[in-house]
């Protein structure tokens, strides 16, 4: 084993060892601790304006357990917790600043290994990016989904069916009283959404890269296997960090190529793109966006889950949990990956991949959809590309050409959409502009914009929607997100207008505005950048200036890459 990090720390005989021992014996910890013991860091995210993570105090604690027997001495941070349904005007403008809080807070404390306690969205990517710059040996701990919600009977799904019954709502199908008694059969145990929303897209996300224990990303939060898991991952850190299985060693091209085809057979959500992405450029590994279509829009849907299905993550994992996906996926994947406990995918999933319901998980041989995964499109209207969830679409509304129906922001969809004097069919394509990284700030989840009261009254369930911005994982419909070059620093998306043509083509990988060249060049001319208020100091001000694109990951330039683990200077 090679000599630990925290040794500049604690194994210091001088005045500086005398500082950095002293002041932390006031917590009441002995000498022996002091010994020369991996130091493990447990990054957690637990907050109680972060629900989805409320539970993470606890499982903290269980992590300590295993860390303690297996030889180690943990010390547990917390960093910035990102709770999706409450932070404004949205988590994903603090993506990044929860990153950098974690890169730094590894970096410049006594940590020889890490464990990341992630469950809300954005809490996953963020701490991962953070570590990928540092490069220690690193676990992740996913805090597990809710519990399925109970509603008159029936399942219903975090996020998905807050959707459907606002729409219930607007058609008079479900009372005001129905729906405010919804809230609590919806979210009743801790853990984050129990659909296939963004957190449990992360949780599969991080076991396919190999960073979690096997069978980690499907256990409810609640079930007392998620407390086991917690304990073995304690123990497993320690060994990580004396064998040096650092995250680069693990996060290799295969395993985002292991990624992108597992995200595609489970209908995970768009977000996923974004946030791997960012991971990728952090840790070093080259990744664009035709990767995501190249690799997995041809894997078959084998996860019978909402917002693509009917089941939620608890059924998932009765049903045996991503090993099972893992090995239905075998002979598209690569097997031998090196995983967190130092086996391979390969290897975990022997003998422990048996699928208990297959209306839950399908074969690979009858698969739920031939193809699904996320498509890529380009065109007039996406230089640089745009996604769209086929799984999640109307097929009938896959190739559409309609007439566009511009709202400039989201303050401006808000005020008119309802408006029953507004210029709108099941024919037109609805355009919203300036909600992407620079022009909100942020890219918030706004792109499944709600149909208009009127079109829902009139029996309308889908329609073609398009924007710079994303939407939740937990949300479905035709919706086309992600628009790149995006509209506020000038994108084509800018210089749409009402009815103008818009045609749609998933199959072709085709998003084309049908207006010419020389209107176009016209159009760009009179185009002014919008002001986006609230950009004018402290961290949006930074991020305005530096984020990147959708399609780059929507990282800050200045972060790509990594700082390593090296601090030379000491604090006295």
């Amino acid at each position: 084993m090679k000599e630990l990090r925290s040794r500049n720390w604690f194994g210091k005989t001088d005045k500086m060892g005398f500082i950095y021992r002293s002041w932390m014996k006031n917590q009441g910890f002995p000498e022996d601790l002091f010994d020369g013991r991996p130091v493990i860091g447990i990054c957690n995210t637990w907050s109680e304006l972060t629900p989805c993570n409320a539970h993470l105090r606890d499982i903290a604690e269980v992590v300590k357990r295993g860390v303690y027997e297996a030889g180690g001495f943990p010390l547990e941070f917390p960093i910035m917790s990102l709770g999706e349904t409450l932070l404004k005007p949205t988590a994903m403008l603090f993506r990044n600043l929860a990153s950098m809080d974690a890169e730094e807070s590894i970096r410049g404390n006594p940590i020889d290994g890490v464990v990341l306690l992630t469950g809300c969205d954005k809490t996953t990517p963020s701490t991962l990016m953070g570590a990928s710059s540092v490069d220690l040996p690193t676990l992740v701990v996913p805090g597990g989904p809710m519990l399925n919600g109970k509603f008159r009977g029936k399942d219903i799904g975090s996020g998905t069916h807050v959707w459907r019954f606002d729409e219930e709502r607007k058609r008079g199908e479900l009372s005001d009283a129905d729906y405010l008694y919804a809230e609590s059969c919806m979210s009743r145990s801790a853990g984050h959404c129990m659909t296939m929303g963004t957190a449990s897209t992360m949780a599969c996300m991080v076991e396919s890269l190999g960073l979690s224990l096997p069978g980690a990303a499907a256990i409810p939060a609640v079930d007392s296997r998620k407390k086991v898991l917690a304990h073995l991952s304690g123990r497993r850190i320690v060994e990580m960090v004396k064998e040096d299985l650092t995250l680069s060693k693990i996060l290799t091209r295969r395993a985002f190529e292991n990624a992108i085809k597992v995200n595609a057979a489970i209908g995970g959500s768009t977000n996923f793109i974004i946030h791997l992405t960012a991971i990728a450029g952090r840790i070093g590994v080259p990744l664009d966006l035709a990767d995501f279509d190249r690799l997995g829009s041809q894997i078959p849907l084998l996860l019978n889950l909402m917002p693509s299905g009917k089941f939620l993550m608890e059924d998932f994992f009765y049903a045996g949990g991503l090993p099972v996906i893992l090995n239905e996926l075998r002979e598209l994947l690569d097997m031998d990956a090196i995983t967190v406990n130092g086996r391979t995918h390969r290897e975990n999933v022997e003998g422990k991949a048996d699928c208990y319901n297959r209306e839950v998980i399908a074969a690979y041989e009858e698969p739920l959809i031939d193809h699904a995964g996320i498509a890529v499109l380009t065109g007039n209207l996406a230089v640089n590309g745009a996604v769209i969830k086929p799984s999640a679409a109307t097929p009938a509304l896959m190739q559409h050409r309609g007439k566009a129906v511009v709202f400039q922001n989201i303050e401006d969809y808000h005020r008119r959409i309802d408006d029953p004097e507004l210029d709108i069919d099941a024919s037109s394509v609805m355009v919203l502009q300036n909600v992407g990284p620079v022009g909100y700030p942020g890219m918030p989840e706004v792109g499944n914009m709600a149909l208009p009261k009127k079109l829902l009254e009139q029996g309308v369930t889908d329609m073609v929607r398009i924007s710079d911005g994303r939407m939740s994982g937990t949300a479905y419909g035709t919706v086309v997100l992600h628009v790149s070059p995006e509209s506020a620093i000038g994108g084509a998306l800018a210089l749409v207008r009402n009815g103008d043509w818009i045609e749609l083509d998933v199959a072709g990988r085709r998003l084309h505005l049908d207006v010419p060249a020389a209107e176009l060049e016209k159009r760009r001319q009179g185009w002014k950048p919008p002001a986006v208020p609230g950009t004018d100091r402290g961290y949006v001000q930074l991020y305005h200036k530096h984020v990147l694109q959708a399609h780059e990951g929507a990282d800050l330039d200045f972060l790509r890459g990594g700082s390593g683990s090296e601090v030379s200077r000491d604090s006295h």
